[in-house]
């Protein structure tokens, strides 16, 4: 029988395994482009110059997010109902007391950041605060704790640095195509210069795909240890239900930070079919709640 426990243990399993689909993905395309130029020296350099330039936002993910976001922080006499659960919430799980902060939008809404546990940010929207009672809030505070807890940032930016290293060596592969630099002529080149056109033109589709659905299993299994965290699914499931019924977008959303947060900042998703979820950010509402839910 499917319970939280288990839920939260086949998330972690299956977003490892959607890393491990990255990089072999990544050595893949890495390999056709340099058996089609015959240069290795191509893929060194995209590797180097992605790290670095990733890193580097992920060394200041937190001040680049809270200034997207247009997020200010939050003084303990004014928000002090919301200050009080983040301290309790975080004693329980173990964690130093992130900085709160709130983003003055009617949009509810609410998300993480910060490089590690020492550098936590939790953010909640004026809408969020709102709409929620003090149970739902606890929900939702336990949920953005579990991704700090759970170290969702750091798994959050690999994949980003995967994704762009891949876009990279496709647009990379692609300008050289377009200004020539083929080795040979050769049956054999001409025929893997024909994969690496194709590997160039898909692997970037497949990167995105395969970061949305990290991003959504982080979702779920953020939904699971923060029902841990309080013992109280329900709370959580109500507080999910509330946001998702409110269509309209953030006025922040940006698709740069989209997948930091509890729920889609763009507003409900139009349709549920399997197409549509591939591209999404988040998983609906209604399976975060049945799952939530389910004994």
């Amino acid at each position: 029988m499917a319970t939280l426990y288990t839920h939260k243990s086949e998330n972690i399993a299956k977003t490892w395994a959607l890393m491990a689909g990255f990089l072999i993905l990544i050595i893949f395309v890495g390999w056709i482009f340099s058996q089609a130029y015959g240069n290795p020296s191509i893929l060194y350099f995209a590797v180097i110059f992605s790290l670095v330039m990733n890193i580097s936002s992920y060394w200041y993910s937190d001040k680049l997010v809270l200034k997207m976001t247009g997020a200010k922080p939050a003084s303990r006499e004014e928000h002090f109902d919301l200050y009080t659960i983040v301290e309790n919430l975080a004693i329980t799980a173990g964690l130093p007391k992130p900085k709160v902060y709130i983003i003055d939008d009617p949009a509810p809404n609410a998300f993480a950041t910060g490089r590690n546990a020492e550098h936590g940010v939790v953010c909640v929207t004026t809408g969020l605060l709102s709409i929620l009672n003090k149970t739902e809030l606890e929900g939702v505070i336990a949920h953005e704790l579990s991704h700090i807890g759970n170290k969702d940032m750091l798994v959050s930016t690999v994949a980003v640095v995967l994704a762009g290293l891949i876009a990279m060596l496709s647009d990379f592969f692609l300008r050289m195509t377009m200004f020539g630099g083929r080795s040979n002529d050769s049956k054999d080149n001409k025929l893997m210069m024909i994969l690496a056109l194709v590997a160039a033109i898909l692997a970037p589709i497949a990167a995105i795909l395969i970061q949305l659905a990290i991003s959504r299993k982080r979702e779920f299994l953020a939904d699971a240890s923060g029902a841990l965290l309080t013992r109280y699914p329900e709370g959580l499931a109500s507080a999910l239900q509330k946001i998702g019924a409110y269509s309209a977008p953030m006025k922040s959303a940006n698709s740069a930070t989209a997948h930091l947060f509890i729920s889609n900042p763009f507003g409900k998703a139009g349709g549920q079919k399997f197409f549509v979820k591939l591209f999404m950010t988040h998983p609906p509402i209604e399976e975060r709640v049945k799952a939530l839910l389910e004994k």
